[in-house]
C-alpha cells in the first residue's frame, strides 16, 4: 500500500507518533520517532524519505503525542511541548519529586484533545494544559516563542493512571489500583469517568474490568487509546483488547440498576423516546425499585412508586400489593390503590387494607370507611371484623362505633346505624335521620334522642309533622322535662289549644315566667285544675287571674 513505509533507523526507537493528517493527500506521510532526541521522518519529492532532528531530549523520550502543529513528549524530568512549524520548544513541565515513589518507573500518558489542549496523566496526577498565544505585553522585545503552555487544572487521583482520554467535557481515566489483594497481587484495572473543575474532580462513573491475567500486570502493562470523533475507546492489555463506546439507553439503565440507582433508571426510561429502550420496561425497573425500597423500609416512597408504576394495571397491583401485606405496611399504599368501581381490584385486597387499619390505625380506618365506595369490599365481612375488634379493644371505641354506624348505613341497616350513633352519643344521628327520611323509626329511640340533644330532636319531630303529637306525648309522659320542652315548642307552631292543660302544670314546674302570659292568652285548659296547681304552688298572681278581680280582696282579708 502507498501508505506503508519501511525505514531502517539504525538505532533503538522508544516511541513513535503519526502526523494527525497522515491519511491526507499532501501530508508527506510524516511521523516522529523518539529516543534521546526527536526525529521527523517525511516523504519528499519522488517519494524519497527524509529524516531531520527536531531537538534533543533530556534523557530518553518515553512517550510521545502529536496534535496538529504541536508535539508533546515525556522524559525522566517532565513533559516538553514543541512547535513543529516554528521549530522551537514552548517549555518544560517538570514533575515534582514524590517521596517513596520512583516516577521514572511510571509511563507518562499524553493525549491531545484538539490542537490546543493537552492531557497528561503520570503516576496518580492529571494535568490539563492549553496552548495559547502570548499577548503583546508577554512578548515584549524578548525572543520568545509565539505560543506558551498554560496549565489550567491539576488534580491527584486515588489510583495510578494507565491511560487518559477526553469524553466531551469529561475525562476517561484507565486506573490501576494502588492496593494489592491478600496475596499481594494486582487488582482489576478500572475505567473511570471524571468531571474536573479547577484543581479537583468528581467521579461520574467507575467500573472494574475483567481482563485475563490482571493479577500479574502492573500499571505500565495497560494502554488506553481513543477515536475522539467516534467516542470509541480501546483498552489494551497483554492478553486482551477491549473496545468501549458510549452507553446506549439500555446500557445506562442496566448500569444504574446495578448501582441500585433505581430512581435514576426509572427517570431514564420515562424520558426515553418510543422504541429507544429495548431490554427493559417501566414495570421491570419499577418492581426492582419497589423491592429495594421495601428492603430499605422506605414504605412511604414505595407506596407512591406503586401509583407511578402500576397506574390502573389490576394484574400488577394484585401481584405486588402482597409485598406490603407481608411487612404490615398496606397503610403506606392505601392512598394509591385503584378505588374506582369501574377498575376495582379483588375485594379481598381492600378488606386486607381495612383490617390492617382496623388493628393499627383507628382514625385511618374510619377515614377509609368514609372515603371508599362500599362496593369495593364485602360490607358484612368488614362489619363483623369491627364488632369482634370492639370486644377485644379498650381504646378508641368511639371511633370504631362511628365506623360501625357508617358500615350499617352502607348496608342499609338503618335501625342498627341509629342505635350505634345513639350509643356513642353522636349528633350526626339527626342529619342521618333527615338524609334517609327515617322519621318512622325514631319513636322507639325518642328518649335517647331527647337526652342526646332535645333541641334537635324537637326540631326533627315538628318538621313536616313527621310524627303524630299524640304518639310523642305518650312516649314522653313519664319524662316531664322532655314533655315540657316538646309541648312548649309545639304550641308555638300549633295554637289549637291541644295539650294546654298539660302545659299549665309543666310551666308551673319548669318556667313560671311563662305561666301567667299563657293563662291570660289561652282558654283551653281546665280552670279548676289550673287553680289547684297555682294554689298548691302559692302562685297568687296566677290565682288572681283565674278567680277574677274580687278574689284578691277576700284572700287578703282572710289572710
Amino acid at each position: 500500500s502507498k501508505e506503508n513505509q519501511l525505514i531502517n533507523i539504525g538505532r533503538l526507537v522508544k516511541t513513535i507518533a503519526l502526523d494527525p493528517n497522515y491519511y491526507k493527500a499532501g501530508s508527506n506521510k510524516r511521523f516522529i520517532t523518539g529516543d534521546d532526541k526527536l526525529t521527523l521522518h517525511e516523504k519528499t519529492f519522488l517519494g524519497r524519505s527524509k529524516s531531520s532532528v527536531l531537538c534533543h531530549s533530556e534523557g530518553l523520550v518515553k512517550s510521545l503525542a502529536w496534535g496538529e502543529n504541536f508535539v508533546a513528549w515525556s522524559s525522566d524530568i517532565g513533559v516538553r511541548v514543541y512547535d513543529i512549524n516554528a521549530r522551537c520548544s514552548l517549555g518544560l513541565i517538570k514533575w515534582e519529586d514524590r517521596p517513596g515513589i520512583s516516577i521514572q518507573k511510571f509511563k507518562c500518558n499524553l493525549r491531545w484533545t484538539d490542537n490546543r489542549t493537552l492531557l497528561i496523566g503520570w503516576v496518580d496526577m492529571v494535568r490539563i494544559c492549553i496552548i495559547r498565544k502570548r499577548s503583546t505585553n508577554e512578548l515584549g522585545n524578548r525572543e520568545l516563542s509565539e505560543y506558551l503552555v498554560d496549565p489550567i487544572s491539576a488534580f491527584r487521583t486515588e489510583f495510578y493512571i494507565s491511560g487518559i482520554a477526553p469524553l466531551h467535557h469529561q475525562l476517561i481515566l484507565l486506573g490501576f489500583p494502588k492496593e494489592l489483594d491478600e496475596n499481594q497481587r494486582s487488582l482489576h484495572p478500572e475505567l473511570h469517568i471524571v468531571k474536573y473543575k479547577d484543581n479537583d474532580y468528581t467521579e461520574i462513573y467507575a467500573d472494574s474490568l475483567s481482563l485475563r491475567g490482571y493479577q500479574q500486570y502492573n500499571v505500565n502493562d495497560y494502554h488506553l487509546d481513543v477515536l475522539i470523533e467516534e467516542n470509541r475507546f480501546f483498552i489494551v492489555a497483554p492478553k486482551d483488547i477491549v473496545v468501549a463506546g458510549l452507553f446506549d439507553v439500555d446500557d445506562r439503565i442496566q448500569w444504574l440498576m446495578e448501582q441500585q440507582k433505581f430512581k435514576d433508571a426509572l427517570n431514564v426510561i420515562l424520558d426515553a423516546n418510543k422504541g429507544e429502550v429495548k431490554r427493559f420496561t417501566k414495570e421491570d425497573i419499577g418492581i426492582a425499585y419497589l423491592n429495594h425500597l421495601l428492603a430499605s423500609a422506605d414504605y412511604k416512597d414505595a407506596g407512591q412508586l406503586c401509583y407511578k408504576i402500576f397506574g390502573q394495571n389490576k394484574k400488577l397491583w394484585e401481584e405486588e400489593i402482597f409485598k406490603f401485606a407481608s411487612v404490615h405496611q398496606l397503610r403506606a399504599v392505601s392512598a394509591y390503590i385503584p378505588q374506582s368501581p369501574d377498575n376495582r381490584l379483588d375485594p379481598h385486597i381492600y378488606e386486607m387494607v381495612l383490617y390492617e387499619f382496623l388493628v393499627l390505625d383507628s382514625q385511618g380506618f374510619l377515614n377509609l370507611v368514609k372515603e371508599w365506595d362500599p362496593s369495593l369490599y364485602n360490607i358484612y365481612a368488614v362489619t363483623n371484623a369491627v364488632l369482634e375488634h370492639i370486644i377485644v379493644t379498650d381504646t378508641d371505641k368511639l371511633i370504631y362505633f362511628e365506623a360501625l354506624a357508617i358500615l350499617y348505613s352502607h348496608d342499609k341497616k338503618y335501625d342498627k346505624c341509629l342505635a350505634t350513633y345513639l350509643k356513642m352519643k353522636h349528633k350526626d344521628v339527626f342529619n342521618f335521620i333527615r338524609k334517609h327520611k327515617l322519621y318512622g323509626v325514631i319513636c322507639d329511640m325518642l328518649i335517647e334522642l331527647m337526652n342526646l340533644d332535645h333541641e334537635q330532636t324537637i326540631t326533627l319531630l315538628l318538621e313536616k309533622n313527621s310524627i303524630g303529637s299524640d304518639v310523642v306525648v305518650e312516649k314522653l309522659m313519664n319524662h316531664e322535662l322532655h314533655l315540657y320542652r316538646y309541648l312548649d315548642a309545639y304550641v308555638k307552631k300549633n295554637p289549637s289549644g291541644q295539650y294546654h292543660g298539660h302545659l299549665v302544670k309543666l310551666y308551673a314546674i319548669y318556667d313560671r315566667d311563662k305561666l301567667l302570659p299563657f293563662l291570660n292568652k289561652s282558654d283551653h285548659y281546665p280552670i279548676q285544675e289550673a287553680l289547684d296547681i297555682c294554689r298548691k304552688a302559692k302562685f297568687y298572681p296566677e290565682m288572681v287571674h283565674l278567680l277574677g278581680s274580687e278574689i284578691p280582696k277576700k284572700l287578703w282579708r282572710s289572710s
